[in-house]
């Protein structure tokens, strides 16, 4: 079983640094450079597509790798 989980675990965080590499930066191009935070202080940041999608994936793998790295300890 701690087997299973352990290979569970560095599975799910080699997909986590995959995804995370994939994301765009939060300062991508030109208009992220002039107006720096901005635009998430503000709320005018459109998530769409790919970058949703990315996001989305990030968090659950996230999630789950905190659970896995729990249950190891448990086991």
């Amino acid at each position: 079983m701690h087997a299973l989980l352990l290979i569970l675990l560095v599975i799910v965080a080699l997909s986590l640094i995959g995804v995370v590499l994939l994301q765009s930066g939060s300062s991508a191009g030109l208009s992220g450079a002039i107006s720096g935070g901005a635009e998430q202080l503000f709320g005018k940041q459109k998530a769409r597509g790919l970058d949703l999608v990315l996001q989305r994936v990030t968090i659950v793998l996230a999630v789950l790798f905190f659970i896995l790295a729990i249950a190891i300890m448990k086991a």
